[in-house]
């Protein structure tokens, strides 16, 4: 499969960077520029991505489709191609019932799913970026990957697996980024912001450049984060665990603001501070 077309929907800040890794694999992406935006169709060229018009035009030409989209599209995503025969490998942070769910819409199709999870950064050098992959094709798209900076690791032939060790791995690094936050937050509300942030100097100092961290991320992200969090905690109740914490993080993540280039410093905490709060 190293030199099979791939059909990359839709190029955001992840999904370019991992179409780049595949262009310098050796294989041929294109995306689909038809209703995107021009912010997108930037990404696309700077990551050298051929424009295959339309994503019908897309799916006649790709041998695998790579959907990497913020979460609450998914299955929209892959409705787009419905009847594609090839290989089709959903990356989306997704529960698992939500990765079933879009499989059951390639398997009536006639194509092949696999089911994937990005952990990391948008890959640039090695060893930021591992992607899980399962079912029973994910070898051979472990396989374009072959020699790259993206550590592709195939965990079953279940679908499922993957999606659930992406869940399992954001509910901890976003989770508690929302923590931190909402813990600031109420600090704040109290009035005791500088009693706490003196307190964490002494007892947990990493605490107060995690909230810096947590606000740049919330207010770059937090737009598609809610989303994730809510599917973490669809995976907590169907194991039967509690999925409260998630849920409210979801909550969190929503009324951040959404800042351009947002930074890790203390405007951009206050301005995050006082959405979450709603003031």
């Amino acid at each position: 499969m190293t030199e099979t077309t791939i059909g990359l929907l839709h190029p955001g800040e992840m999904g370019a960077a991992v179409g780049a890794v595949l262009r310098s694999a050796g294989s041929d992406v294109v995306w689909a520029s038809a209703g995107r935006s021009s912010a997108t169709a930037r990404r696309a060229e700077a990551a050298g991505l051929d424009d295959a018009g339309t994503v019908a035009e897309l799916s006649r030409r790709a041998g695998v489709i790579l959907s990497v989209c913020p979460p609450h599209a998914a299955l929209e995503v892959a409705r787009e191609v419905a009847g594609y025969g090839g290989v089709y490998v959903d990356a989306n942070a997704v529960s698992a019932a939500t990765s079933r769910a879009v499989g059951e819409v390639i398997a009536r199709g006639g194509g092949t799913y696999v089911d994937a999870g990005i952990v990391g950064s948008p890959p640039t050098a090695r060893g930021t970026t591992r992607l899980y992959l399962s079912g029973v094709a994910a070898p051979e798209v472990a396989g374009l990957f072959a020699g790259t900076i993206v550590d592709a690791r195939v965990l079953s032939d279940r679908i499922g697996d993957a999606s659930a060790m992406k869940m399992t791995y954001a509910a901890w690094t976003k989770g508690t980024a929302a923590l931190v936050l909402n813990v600031r937050a109420l600090a704040r509300e109290a009035g005791l912001e500088a009693a706490l942030l003196a307190d964490w100097d002494e007892s947990i100092p990493h605490l107060r450049g995690m909230s810096l961290q947590a606000a740049r991320s919330a207010a770059a992200k937090g737009w598609r984060w809610d989303a994730e969090m809510e599917e973490i905690a669809a995976e907590f109740a169907a194991a039967g665990l509690p999925d409260g914490f998630h849920l409210a993080a979801a909550e969190l993540f929503r009324r951040s603001p959404r800042l351009e280039a947002p930074r890790a410093d203390e405007a951009t905490l206050d301005a995050v501070l006082r959405g979450i709060a709603g003031s």
